[in-house]
């Protein structure tokens, strides 16, 4: 049975905070094989949403109010379990993460920073590229921004 979590940094379990750097780490660090800083102190302003299946978190991503990280409010750290891929978990992943920025937070206006082979992906969401692409940690991305009203 598959659980929807949203919670600040304050209110993760230790249990839930291990699993989550556990999960960001086996993906972004050792799978694309990208040696940076994950545990880069924002953490503790951003929410943090997850999917929790029995004691593993199958898929995450962090969530930030305008001017915590980028001027608007922001969506990153967007991770799916190598083992649950192919299961929309990811589009269901960010939709919830669109609909808290929109009903709860009260923000309009999302930005994010994402690898540019998800472009689609998160053109299919509602994003829309802004800029040149550029380099975040060795890896192509490119800004791009949701407004409610487009």
């Amino acid at each position: 049975m598959m659980n929807w979590k949203i919670k600040n940094y304050a209110s993760l379990s230790p249990d839930e905070l291990y699993r989550i750097l556990q999960l960001r780490n086996e993906v972004f660090v050792v799978e694309q094989n990208c040696i940076y800083q994950d545990a880069d102190g924002k953490d503790f302003k951003a929410f943090h949403l997850f999917a929790q299946q029995q004691d593993e978190i199958i898929a995450y991503a962090r969530i930030f109010k305008s001017g915590d990280y980028f001027d608007k409010a922001s969506i990153g750290r967007v991770v799916v379990s190598p083992n649950y891929r192919g299961l929309k978990l990811g589009k269901q992943l960010m939709q919830k993460a669109i609909d808290f920025i929109l009903n709860e937070i009260k923000e309009n206006s999302i930005e994010i920073s994402a690898q540019t082979y998800l472009d689609k992906f998160y053109k299919d969401l509602g994003f829309v590229p802004y800029g040149d692409t550029y380099l975040e940690d060795g890896i192509p991305h490119i800004r791009m921004i949701f407004n409610r009203f487009e």
